[in-house]
């Protein structure tokens, strides 16, 4: 038999034996999920929540599972939710309001006379059912059927909240607080003291005082308020609040908590002084509170959070919901010679798995921006890019402090490790953009921004002693570590670039409409590479072995040939709006659009195999790692002509262990393991196999 009949045997046994490549497609992972949580609303042993884009979800089980309910919601992004009897209402942003009458198996549209359609809060009063609109004050009297304008006496119009309380109606506006006492059909304003922007209401609530009265609460964009007179008169309670806005209250007892953006928030002396409880609440949007039961819920900006002990301590309850928009991926060592996979994603922060996306738990302690644009990874040290700087986490994202001394721009999109140090590329709409360079892990940053004639970076990649950046403006070079830029854009479109990558002696650019380029001479000249790419728009590029992934607005496509033809690689990718890559173990993983993260198996798509055969192994062998040299990872194979205890290592040059790839007994077959370098220095390394009496030792040598 030829060799190159055994080594497409060999593949093909591997696919057949080794069960983590036994999948021939993608497989979406478990996360990171959770949706921006518009709303709550809790009806009997039902909790339902209203999403910014995603519908409604409802769980049975106070939120430890969840499942999509919309058919018939024609309008996705939903602001307010209400429920009358058997009949459930949805609030939208500019879709009116739906009715279901099944627990939300099905909706139909209920707007019929309603003409302010951004319906941002709903209430029940009696049998009627009001909404409160961008045009005013709507009733319906039968379900929704019909909708009538009560807006009598307002003077403002955007009606923001709508707050029942017994025979109370109190509506918040932009003008001020309004009050009704005849079901909405008239309002008279109780603002007389709020003044400035303190007229202007995000939210209402209203306690007992334990003694036969009430106090009212308002949150306004210049600080909270209470009144124990129906509005008469008010009274500000901020003390330990932070500046922004309430944008909820719940009450339970005589407790009162405010959810704002900055956490959940509790007063147990009326709003005099407030606590922030946020143990546990990774985001910290929170938009509404609620009661349910002897529970508390939070709706925040990264899912749904539940507390059994009045907010002490908060945990995610989002299965089910939406994957999160994932706009960024890296791994980190785990210290056990495997790897972690890091998810940044849009509004949800960052998401960590142990276990090649089977779990997620979010790692976001002390980050207060939840857009996580970048990572980078540099030993044990992670860095994670937002509109608000670059921060870092020794302990993979169990903490987090800001990185932003000598930073002058905050917009951080893009972060690159270049041995010791640590470059930004910033998104520079306002002065003092371009490329930041910190040699301290952050600690402080120096603007190196000679040459460049834009300040907006989207992109940066580093080969040898050359650092590139990707700009909306073309490329540059800088051969001094960034102290002088060079344009380099001979043959490079007019396209900005997002993304750029080295593999070999070969740099790649991938743009936002003009597909990929390669330069061979370190960015002097450049040509398209965009055969069989069949989308020009550009995310990221990654290279693994001489392989390179290119992740678009139209799936993932690989090269095996340096770019001169691509294949894509999208079967069982329902999500095909992919915005990062990353290699961890023997799987690609790629970030999608509100589909979270995707897994496949590397072999599967780089391993061409023709003819079949069940023959077994008929020896022992190792075969030499692919590729070799490598950087950070390989594969190394080999095959059993009988079940064996296997044991195989990688050794350091002076024979210290580093990795232990297998230890376990294993059939008759052909396997393969991949061996993740990252963290660990260049040099020559050794891989031995002992399996029963026969060992074998080979050579391998890591180039970064």
């Amino acid at each position: 038999m030829n060799t190159l009949k055994r080594l497409r045997i060999s593949f093909l046994l591997i696919a057949l034996t080794f069960p983590v490549i036994s999948i021939a497609q993608w497989v979406q992972t478990s996360g990171p999920n959770g949706a921006i949580i518009e709303c709550l609303l809790v009806n009997g042993t039902n909790l339902f929540a209203g999403t910014d884009g995603n519908g409604i979800y409802l769980s049975t089980n106070t939120g430890t599972s969840w499942i999509a309910v919309n058919k018939g919601l024609t309008n996705t992004s939903v602001l307010s939710l209400a429920a009358n009897g058997t009949n459930l209402f949805a609030g939208t942003s500019g879709g009116g309001v739906f009715l279901s009458t099944n627990n939300g198996v099905s909706w139909t549209a209920a707007s019929s006379g309603l003409t302010g359609t951004h319906v941002s809060s709903l209430a029940v009063s009696g049998t009627n059912v009001l909404a409160g609109t961008d045009s005013g004050v709507f009733v319906s009297t039968n379900d929704g059927t019909k909708w009538s304008a009560v807006s009598a006496g307002l003077t403002n119009n955007y009606v923001r909240v709508l707050l029942v309380s017994g025979t109370n109606a109190f509506a918040g506006t932009d003008d001020g607080v309004f009050l009704s006492t005849d079901n909405g059909t008239s309002w008279t304003p109780i603002s007389a003291d709020l003044t400035g922007n303190s007229r202007y209401i995000k939210s209402l609530g209203v306690s007992s005082t334990g003694s036969g009265g009430a106090n009212l609460f308002a949150g306004t964009l210049n600080g909270t308020f209470v009144s124990t007179n129906n509005g008469a008169s008010w009274t500000a309670i901020n003390t330990g609040l932070p500046g922004s806005p309430v944008n909820s209250f719940a009450i339970k007892g005589t407790t009162v908590f405010a959810g704002l953006y900055g956490g959940v928030f509790l007063s147990t002396n009326n709003g005099t002084s407030w606590t922030g409880i946020n143990r546990g609440l990774t985001s910290t949007t929170v938009n509404q509170v609620t009661v349910s039961g002897a529970n508390l819920l939070a709706a925040t900006n990264g899912g749904v959070f539940l507390s059994t002990d009045n907010g002490t301590i908060w945990t995610p309850v989002n299965i089910g919901m939406r994957n999160s928009e994932v706009i960024s991926l890296a791994t980190s060592p785990n210290g056990t010679s495997g790897t972690n996979l890091i998810a940044g994603t849009f509004y949800e922060g960052i998401s960590l798995s142990t276990d090649n996306g089977a779990t997620w738990t979010p790692v976001n302690g002390g980050l207060p921006m939840y857009i996580a644009g970048c990572l980078a990874v540099s030993g044990t040290n992670l860095f994670a890019g937002a509109v608000g700087g670059v921060f870092h986490s020794t302990n993979n994202g169990t903490n987090w402090t800001i990185a932003n001394s000598g930073l002058t721009n905050t917009s951080v999109v893009t972060l690159l490790v270049s041995g010791t140090n640590l470059f930004a590329g910033t998104l520079g709409y306002e002065g003092g953009g371009g490329v930041f360079l910190s040699s301290n892990n952050g600690a402080s940053w120096k603007a190196v921004n000679s040459g460049f004639t834009t300040g907006v970076i989207f992109s940066l990649a580093t080969s040898g002693t050359c650092l590139f950046a990707g700009t909306d403006n073309g490329a540059f070079r800088s051969t001094d570590n960034g102290t002088s830029w060079t344009e380099i854009r001979a043959g490079l479109s007019n396209s900005p670039v997002r993304c750029l990558t080295v593999c070999g002696t070969n740099l790649f650019a991938g743009t936002q409409s003009a597909g990929v380029f390669l330069s061979t001479d370190n960015g002097t000249s450049w040509s398209q590479v965009n055969t069989g790419m069949t989308n020009s728009s550009l995310h990221a590029l990654i290279v693994s072995g001489t392989n390179l992934f290119a992740a678009t607005e139209g799936g993932v496509f690989l090269s095996t040939n340096n770019g001169t033809s691509w294949t894509a690689v999208n079967t069982g990718l329902t999500n095909t709006n992919v915005y990062a890559l990353a290699v961890s173990g023997m799987y690609l993983f790629a970030g999608t659009r509100d589909a979270g993260v995707w897994r496949r198996p590397l072999l599967e798509m780089i391993t061409s195999v023709e003819g079949l055969s069940t023959d077994l192994p008929t020896h022992f062998s190792l075969n030499q790692n692919y590729p070799n040299p490598f950087n950070p990872a390989t594969t190394i194979s080999f095959s059993l002509p009988s079940k064996s205890f296997v044991s195989l290592k990688v050794f350091a040059a002076l024979g210290r262990e580093v990795s232990i790839l297998v230890s376990e007994e294993l059939p008759a077959g052909t396997y393969a393991r991949q061996w993740n370098a990252m963290g660990l220095p260049s040099g020559v390394y050794f891989y031995r196999i002992i399996a029963g009496s026969w060992t074998e030792t080979k050579k391998l040598l890591l180039l970064r």
